[in-house]
């Protein structure tokens, strides 16, 4: 009898050791040192079954930096990447840089992580592009839907974070992303939830191409933008394609933000396209009085709540996961 006890005792402390471990959480561990099932984070994502619908797969990402040009493939569905604090993806490709033809890699050709699968959500993951002040470099190419950050970082210069797919849907919640020109860019629907935005230089804080049929471009809530020291006239936005949209909703702006607001990249008739609007901005950068004149200031957020903006046709609420 006392041999049993002290056995079901063991288990019992087993099973604890491994749920504080966080073991019995993840079903994929990758850690530099070969600690884990992987080395490097592609080896995992490709060890994932293809198209599994019935459950999701957890991988923990331990603590390093990870010199990979990783590529989740469309198969590659319902995966989670949650990493240690300080772990990081990076590499150093820039849309001029030449390729092994001789041709230039073009700015979608230069991203350090490609997002291609559907339900992709990343946690306490940094993904940097580390070339610097190059021209068009991406960190992140997102083009899958219902794709989830939550406690990420995006960092580099021109062209961070390119929202790439349509459809595609994304939520970013207390997130870091820094650039200087146009650093969050493309067609997709975006929410960018209780965020730091950080201008590391004159530009574009964003550059959407928002498609004309679309519902919503960018919608940022409870975002705080700063600016490095000695940085000033930042645009909110400039439309890289007419019908761009892009609307802060109590957003916390620095004195960095240039008073006009916004751009319209040289174009008259993107005046009259583009949707471009505030609601209750604060801070040393918010001025409606001083606002473009084809700019908004909204009375009424009841249709930018973040489920309605990316409720889609299929009703995904990623609040609610």
């Amino acid at each position: 009898m006392k041999s049993t006890v002290i056995f079901v005792i063991s288990l019992i402390m087993a099973f604890g050791i491994a749920q504080a471990s966080g073991k019995s959480h993840y079903d994929i561990v990758v850690a530099q040192d070969g600690s884990g099932d992987f080395t490097t984070i592609q080896e995992a994502i490709n060890s994932v079954p293809d198209f599994r619908k019935k459950a999701r797969t957890n991988i923990l990402i331990k603590k390093g930096v990870y010199k990979e040009k990783l590529i989740i493939a469309p198969c590659k569905i319902n995966v989670t990447m949650t990493g240690e604090d300080g772990t990081v993806i990076t590499y150093d490709d820039y849309a001029s840089k030449l390729n092994r033809f001789g041709d230039e890699k073009s700015t979608s050709g230069s991203a350090s992580c490609y997002i291609y699968a559907p339900d992709f959500i990343a946690e306490n993951i940094t993904f940097e592009n580390s070339s610097g002040p190059v021209g068009q470099a991406v960190a992140c190419f997102v083009s899958g839907d219902r794709a989830v950050f939550r406690n990420c970082r995006f960092l580099g210069c021109q062209d961070t974070l390119y929202t790439y797919g349509v459809p595609s849907r994304q939520y970013y919640e207390n997130c870091y992303i820094e650039g200087t020109v146009d650093f969050i860019f493309g067609k997709s629907t975006a929410v960018f939830n209780r965020c730091t935005i950080h201008s590391k230089g004159r530009g574009y804080v964003t550059a959407p191409a928002t498609e004309k049929d679309t519902a919503y471009g960018y919608v940022f809530h409870d975002c705080t933008l700063t600016g490095a020291d000695g940085v000033e006239n930042v645009y909110l936005s400039r439309p890289w394609r007419p019908y761009a949209q892009a609307v802060y909703i109590n957003c916390n702006l620095g004195s960095h933000i240039a008073p006009a607001g916004w751009d319209h990249w040289g174009k008259e008739s993107n005046k009259e396209t583009a949707f471009y609007a505030e609601y209750q901005s604060k801070g040393e950068g918010a001025n409606p009085d001083a606002r473009v004149p084809y700019s908004r200031q909204l009375t009424d957020i009841s249709r930018y709540e973040i489920a309605t903006v990316l409720a889609g046709d299929d009703g995904w609420n990623p609040l609610s996961e």
